[in-house]
């Protein structure tokens, strides 16, 4: 009977897996990492309490070190690497201008991504512009600021040349270079290296009035786990900028090899965990440099080398902390663990496992769970078959490495995005209030036919 005086539903009894922390060697030390009840000496609790569930925390020191290290392994090998951090990949203001401190550029892909650099206060000459569509006013400002311009297509190439033309200036940029590297290839974007469209390009921009080839520039893929293919990128560019110099009278300022570095997350198809399978910064890095080094005397000066991380560089700095809401009971699978977080604000949840914790430790039992979402649709899964310590509701499920793509993409399905907060030492700062209702209705009108019927 319950505390109404009613007789409980009957329940099938359920038998799940589980496991104790005793019964292998394996799984005290895997029961360990699933525990999480703090934020650098911030407890999960007090946070959420004070900012809301869910809620996306960004640790600046995990910021910091992860591009410290990614600068240092291409610095230390080629001393004229720059980091153009991407910022599609999460465009919180904080976030960049945490990076910009610390030396890093922007590459940007549009003009909004161009507005947020210039607003930071980074200079034009510190900007890199990609994407597969440029506006007349983005290249205008663009090129008025001195930034780097890279064309991706013949259709880009003439609406750059038509506007320096207009603005009397000889603009000085940079092509995409397209390579059949990995499959599948990113054929959308550049100019194809294998058919010759790469070269032509190069010979247009030698040869016309308006522009000036300075760079080469590409971006193979994302993810990429294969050291082979940066090894390969590099050759090519390098043999490229060299037969772009001795055939046209090329001086290619600067060598762009993207982005595309993998982060410690480990996606739904490996079957080793992320932080073993993929590469170090210190290993990308010799992939890249080495080709470019072997052959920089041919250059008539040392190129600049820039690279555009994202993911490798705030993945890990940011996690989401989730409540448990409801527990149920799925016929021929488990438990279905529901927390106040979905797809919605975790849209990587589709192709990562991402690791998990929870708050507290209430029992030596591992057991496996189907953690869901709070949304409306089927596919809301955040992740399938995860090893836990026994779950209960209101615990706190900590997300981690979710600083890629995340926030960038997430959307106000069903429910507003919640706060981001930034911690530092001490220091825990809001740096993107939770929405309201007016924030996401503020741009709707009703026409007055409507509500006067």
């Amino acid at each position: 009977m319950n505390e109404a005086g009613m007789k409980k539903p009957f329940v099938q009894p359920l038998i799940r897996k589980i496991s104790l922390t005793s019964t292998n060697k394996f799984t005290g030390p895997y029961l360990k990492v699933k525990v999480s009840s703090e934020v650098e000496g911030h407890p999960v609790g007090h946070l959420v309490r004070t900012f809301g569930s869910p809620l996306y925390v960004v640790v600046e020191k995990a910021l910091v070190g992860a591009y410290a290290r990614m600068h240092n392994a291409f610095a230390g090998r080629y001393p004229g690497a720059v980091i153009a951090y991407s910022y599609k990949t999460n465009y919180l203001s904080a976030i960049c201008a945490i990076l910009h401190k610390h030396g890093a550029w922007a590459e940007i892909v549009s003009g909004f991504e161009y507005e947020i650099a210039r607003r930071l206060g980074v200079p034009g000459e510190r900007i890199v512009f990609n994407g597969p569509y440029k506006t007349r006013a983005d290249l205008a400002r663009a090129f008025g600021d001195g930034a780097m311009v890279n064309l991706d297509s013949f259709d880009d190439l003439v609406r750059a040349e038509t506007l320096a033309k207009e603005m009397g200036v000889k603009a000085k940029v940079g092509i995409r270079v397209n390579m059949r590297l990995n499959l599948p290839a990113w054929d959308k974007f550049g100019f194809s290296l294998e058919e010759g469209q790469a070269y032509e390009a190069c010979r247009t921009i030698a040869t016309s009035n308006h522009l000036q080839l300075s760079g080469l520039h590409c971006h193979v893929g994302t993810f990429i786990i294969d050291l082979g293919v940066y090894r390969k990128l590099s050759e090519n560019l390098v043999a490229l900028a060299l037969n772009a110099q001795a055939t046209l009278g090329a001086h290619i300022r600067y060598l762009d090899v993207g982005g595309g570095f993998a982060s410690k997350n480990t996606l739904h198809t490996q079957l080793m965990p992320g932080d073993t399978a993929s590469p170090s910064p210190d290993q990308y890095a010799e992939a890249v440099c080495q080709p470019l080094t072997d052959r920089l005397d041919e250059f008539k000066s040392p190129p600049l080398l820039l690279l555009e991380p994202g993911r490798s560089v705030v993945d890990e700095c940011m996690l989401l902390l989730a409540t448990v809401v409801a527990i149920k009971n799925q016929p021929q699978r488990g438990r279905a663990v529901i927390i106040d977080a979905g797809v919605n604000l975790l849209p990587t949840a589709f192709y990562y496992k991402h690791d998990l914790a929870v708050d507290r430790d209430p029992s030596r039992i591992n057991e496996e769970v189907d953690i869901y979402g709070p949304l409306c649709m089927q596919i809301d899964v955040v992740r399938k078959g995860a090893t836990l310590p026994h779950i209960q509701t209101g615990d706190i499920l900590t997300i981690k490495n979710v600083g890629a793509y995340n926030f960038s993409q997430s959307m106000q399905f069903i429910f507003p995005r919640p706060a981001v907060v930034l911690v530092s030492g001490a220091d825990v700062d809001v740096i993107r209030a939770a929405e309201t209702y007016d924030d996401i209705k503020r741009l709707e009108q009703v026409p007055a036919r409507i509500t006067n019927r």
